[in-house]
């Protein structure tokens, strides 16, 4: 008997009910917040409204009722995305998954599929946030297609629903600062834009330390009904109710993705990174470098540009240490809010979500969503896990949504 076969708990039924029944990784927003759909085609398509509280005219009776599109009508089209990985389980696990009269091995070789698939699932979430994340909260997606072309999604996020703050109005430092008409000013553009009013607000603890401390926000509160020392122990629930904001989220969720050097990079001079994808790396975020001899150790650079066409990442300083092409690591890390951002939007717009993952179909037999499959070795004898997905995050309404970026 060789490789997987004959083992129940790696049939390909029970490995997909695994992960289906797995929770979604833990602490993520967007995930939890929109619903996904199946979609018919791998080239997504959805309707673009702009200024949706429209309504409906006089007209003279007998008359012929006038005819109307969607306000402000456009339409997104883009082929979806498709992201996999996978895992390896060798000879000595296949073997503890089989043999018999051994209940306590089984039960142990057991938690290490569990475990696997459970790590398997929780990243591929995690690559539908980062979607999420950055359809909403950046109003554009970069991602790779078929023959490794590099992709770009905007999602017609107007200009005015993206703001940078002047030097002298930048929250916790600026002479001119004002936390409370920056954060009322932008939701009046959000409810004069799309008629939606918004219900969600987003930052990290950084920024929230911001908030708290910011005089005039204490001075407010001094005045209110939370004056008596509510702010420190209870901060999203008081500072989101004297801004009106329906739910103050604190996001302090970030990610983390690999890279192989493709390039020598020299201590003390190599600035420009070559990598063998750097499309998960973004401006303002970590990279970390692994030498593969000492994996316990390591330093950290801040990005400052990233080429995705050309593969390369660009850090303000040079790492100290030299590191090999092939042989050693980086790894980009970040927030999934940056430290200098509020963002704020509507969760609907007339009632209608203003967002949903659509799944496309993939594989054969024909596929949506998730799914879980594994391949035999023959020699040395082994089983490889993968899991699959593919689709897109889409944007009805992206009048919906208020960004800004404050110091």
């Amino acid at each position: 008997m060789k490789g997987s076969e004959g083992i129940p708990a790696l049939h390909l039924e029970t490995l997909n009910k695994l992960v289906q029944n797995f929770k979604k990784a833990p602490n993520l927003y967007f995930m939890n917040l929109f619903s996904e759909q199946p979609y018919d085609s791998d080239t997504i398509r959805w309707e673009i409204e702009y200024n949706s509280a429209g309504m409906t005219p006089f007209v003279a009776p007998g008359s012929v009722a006038p005819a109307i599109g969607t306000d402000g009508i456009g339409e997104g089209s883009a082929k979806a995305a498709f992201y996999k990985e996978k895992m390896y389980f060798d000879e000595e696990f296949l073997n503890n998954m089989r043999q018999p009269g051994t209940w306590a091995t089984y039960q142990t070789a057991e938690r290490k599929l569990a475990r696997g698939a459970l790590k398997l699932r929780h990243r591929m979430d995690r690559r539908r946030e980062w979607m999420m994340s950055q359809m909403f909260i950046n109003g554009s997606l970069k991602y790779e297609q078929k023959g490794g072309t590099k992709f770009t999604i905007s999602y017609g996020v107007p200009d005015t629903h993206i703001v940078t703050l002047a030097n002298d109005r930048k929250w916790g430092t600026g002479a001119s600062r004002n936390p409370v008409e920056d954060i009322f000013d932008g939701k009046k553009v959000v409810a004069d834009d799309s008629g939606a009013i918004i219900d969600q607000a987003l930052c990290n603890s950084e920024l929230l330390k911001i908030l708290i401390l910011d005089e005039k926000i204490q001075n407010l509160l001094s005045k209110s009904a939370f004056g008596n020392g509510d702010l420190f122990t209870n901060p999203k629930t008081v500072i989101g109710s004297l801004l009106g904001i329906g739910n103050l989220v604190l996001y302090d969720e970030f990610y983390e993705v690999p890279a192989w050097l493709t390039g020598a990079v020299i201590g003390g001079s190599t600035t420009d990174i070559p990598v063998d994808d750097a499309s998960d790396a973004v401006v303002g975020g970590t990279l970390r470098f692994y030498n593969s001899i000492k994996w316990n150790t390591w330093e950290d650079c801040t990005i400052t540009a990233v080429d995705i066409e050309s593969s390369v990442i660009t850090v303000g300083t040079a790492p100290v240490n030299s590191y090999r092409a092939g042989i050693d690591r980086v790894t980009t890390k970040k927030k999934f809010i940056d430290d200098d951002t509020f963002f704020m939007f509507s969760t609907s717009a007339e009632g209608q979500k203003v967002a949903e993952f659509m799944m496309a179909p993939y594989g054969i037999p024909r596929r949506h969503g998730i799914y879980t499959d594994k391949k035999d070795e023959w020699d040395p004898e082994g089983m490889w896990l993968r899991i699959q997905d593919k689709g897109l995050p889409v944007f009805y309404n992206p009048d919906t949504t208020y960004k800004l970026i404050v110091k």
